[in-house]
């Protein structure tokens, strides 16, 4: 039973994958994070085998929103 299920809705928002299976290999692996793009809401990064440098899949990192500049005349 869940209690307090939005308390924990941004909790795996900010996950990293440090080992992933590769297709390649046929065992997980550690992985390298590559930036590919600098988009304008985030950066686009690539995660690769560290052993034989496939492409394991890809994660969007998403730019905090900023607050408005203000300026006092």
């Amino acid at each position: 039973m869940r209690k307090h299920p939005a308390r924990h809705a941004g909790a795996f928002r900010d996950l990293e994958a440090s080992e992933l299976f590769c297709s390649r290999c046929q065992v997980s692996r550690p992985v390298r994070q590559r930036l590919l793009l600098v988009l304008p809401d985030g950066e686009l990064h690539e995660y690769r085998c560290s052993v034989c440098a496939s492409s394991l899949g890809t994660r969007t990192v998403r730019a905090q929103p900023q607050a408005p500049v203000k300026i006092a005349l």
